[in-house]
């Protein structure tokens, strides 16, 4: 009999240091496991980016450094492979960090949230500027006033990055588009003389955003204004660059007071600014919505 209470004491014992560990381990789960809590767990410490000319880079660049995220590494790519790395986590819901704009079409496509930024290395909203050579008012008037009145709205714009993103050539969605908003389209360009087939060079750098804007005005100043128009696809420093030049005569994809602050500090005294064309654009990290994480803070 004593032996039988023995091996039955040893038993609940055994037991009772079962439960003991189970706890301790869900406790550590909750509050020791920074990564398994915040759904990061498995993941590599990387964050997504774009092309690295890109200033959304090295705004993320000074957030590692500013956030102490000793750990984690920016991956340099563009944003075709950055979009695509993001469907490919979402169907597979795994934990996924990029490095995100608006306005851009995965915002309508994914549920998606940008982490906050508590310490504003990202900045505050920000403007979409047209920029243009000196002495294109007096070379070419009727395109300079058509740009000088260009602006639009972040659901005008993911209108055609929509239609472009299910399969639309990036041309052929802009003059849809055109066609079907002829009252806005009047408004850039009532009363301005057309020309007779004068040449005219627009840059922008490769982002949704900006493809759906150049092509729109591309067909404007072709359909509407008479213009030869060759727009050409190049990253951020040759844009700027050929602006200040004179060999591009504008772009309509100068994203201020941040993104694009260093070319601004360099050409801004060379070529004149518009202005924006597009307010309340915002830069920052984003994740998918079913991750747990909430700010930028929470990848320490």
């Amino acid at each position: 009999m004593k032996l039988k209470k023995m091996k039955k004491l040893m038993v609940l014992a055994g037991l009772a240091s079962l439960f003991a560990l189970t706890a301790c381990g869900s406790a550590t789960n909750d509050n020791g496991d920074a990564s398994a809590a915040n759904g990061l767990s498995g993941m590599k410490h990387e964050i997504i980016g774009i092309d690295p000319g890109a200033g959304i880079m090295k705004a993320t660049e000074q957030a590692i450094s500013d956030y102490e995220l000793e750990d984690w590494k920016l991956i340099e790519g563009s944003g075709a492979a950055m979009t695509a790395m993001l469907d490919k986590a979402i169907k597979a819901e795994d934990p996924i960090i990029i490095t995100g704009w608006t306005p851009h079409w995965m915002f309508a496509k994914y549920d998606l949230k940008y982490l906050e930024d508590p310490q504003k290395t990202y900045g505050e909203a920000e403007e979409i500027h047209t920029i243009i050579r000196q002495g294109l008012k007096d070379d070419h008037p009727t395109a300079y006033e058509f740009l000088d009145r260009f602006e639009w709205t972040s659901d005008e714009m993911g209108e055609i990055m929509t239609a472009i993103q299910e399969g639309s050539d990036p041309a052929e969605a802009a003059k849809n588009w055109v066609d079907a908003h002829p009252e806005r389209v009047d408004e850039w360009v009532k009363d301005l003389s057309p020309v007779n087939g004068d040449t005219f060079k627009l840059s922008y750098v490769a982002w949704d955003s900006e493809i759906a804007s150049t092509n729109v005005l591309e067909y404007v100043l072709e359909s509407k204004l008479g213009y030869d128009v060759t727009s050409l696809q190049v990253e951020a420093g040759p844009m700027w660059t050929g602006v200040a030049s004179g060999d591009v005569d504008a772009s309509a994809a100068a994203w201020l007071p941040l993104t694009h602050a260093d070319y601004w500090a360099e050409f801004g005294e060379k070529l004149e600014d518009l202005g924006p064309n597009m307010t309340g654009v915002k830069t920052g990290l984003v994740v998918p919505a079913y991750m747990e994480i909430n700010s930028i803070e929470d990848l320490k």
